[in-house]
């Protein structure tokens, strides 16, 4: 099964306590295509300048990662700067400069029409919405958003969600985006919203999953996957991506929609977010193997057992 990705695609200048890197590849579709691709096949929906050469699309293209999508525009790619120093949970933001994703609309390929899964990456709610109605024949929708689009598009993001099956969010969002300090009620209020689903990641406490009465399957109970400890953090920039790669990517690989393969496929996004963080940029990414993702994902399983 495919997964389309629309998102961004940026060159990141990141510090942390672990040192500083400049002008490394990031952006939220380039983690989260990395992450699913080993799972299942990804296409990728982006915009980058003139300064985006062959060997950072090479980077995808390693992978397996479909990059026809990737529109090439006059201008310099999207660049953000931002550092870690005082807490790896919340990044202080030096510089933000949109360049070429200012203007960016999405511009779907027809060879990526029949494709099964769609991810709408933190992008302007309007704009995954058009990508979501162009793309009518899509077993399952996942998106993301983030506090600029909840505060102010508002209303954009509330027709958005009703085109989205599965929502990741963080624990802060989900608050705002229901007006909400308790956290299970949150969710509630935002699954009323639209989504089938939601997943609300606790960064390095794991990720809880809520569901719609009747969605999935049968039953109202939420799940939570832990976090697996890591010794030494370096970059936690793409862990949120790499998350909703390796999420969305397991459930595009297994033929049946359920609740067993959402509360599993938490555990494959906690994987792969916990690699994403091994290195700065999307390092530790390009060179993983499926044996080392099993391995880890069985070290998660046994987090969960008693017995």
């Amino acid at each position: 099964m495919s997964i389309l990705a629309v998102g961004s695609v940026a060159f990141d200048s990141i510090a942390t306590p672990a040192g500083r890197a400049d002008n490394v590849l990031g952006g939220s579709a380039t983690y989260f295509s990395l992450a699913a691709s080993y799972f299942t096949k990804v296409r990728v929906v982006a915009v980058v300048g003139e300064d985006f050469a062959a060997e950072h699309e090479n980077v995808l293209k390693k992978r397996g990662v479909d990059t026809r999508g990737i529109e090439h525009a006059k201008g310099k790619t999207f660049r953000w700067g931002g550092q870690y120093l005082e807490n790896l949970n919340e990044a202080k933001t030096d510089f933000t400069e949109l360049n070429v994703f200012e203007k960016f609309q999405p511009r779907i390929p027809d060879e990526y029409k029949d494709s099964q899964f769609l991810f709408l990456g933190n992008i302007h709610p309007s704009l995954q919405a058009a990508v979501r109605l162009k793309m009518g024949s899509v077993r399952l929708t996942g998106g993301d958003t983030m506090n600029f689009w909840i505060q102010g598009t508002r209303k954009e993001l509330g027709e958005t969600l009703k085109l989205i099956n599965v929502l990741l969010i963080n624990d802060g969002e989900a608050k705002m985006l229901a007006g909400e300090t308790n956290l299970p009620r949150a969710a509630q209020k935002v699954i009323a919203m639209g989504p089938n689903a939601l997943v609300i990641k606790h960064g390095e406490y794991g990720a809880t999953i809520f569901f719609r009465e009747g969605a999935f399957g049968i039953g109202t109970h939420p799940f939570r996957a832990p976090a697996l400890p890591i010794d030494e953090v370096k970059d936690p920039t793409g862990a949120g991506d790499s998350f909703a790669g390796g999420f969305m990517g397991y459930i595009a690989s297994q033929e049946e929609l359920n609740r067993e393969v959402l509360k599993r496929a938490l555990f494959y996004g906690g994987v792969m977010g916990s690699f994403a963080v091994e290195r700065f940029g999307t390092e530790r990414l390009q060179s993983l193997t499926r044996e080392e993702i099993e391995a880890r994902f069985q070290v998660f399983r046994e987090l969960t057992h008693l017995e």
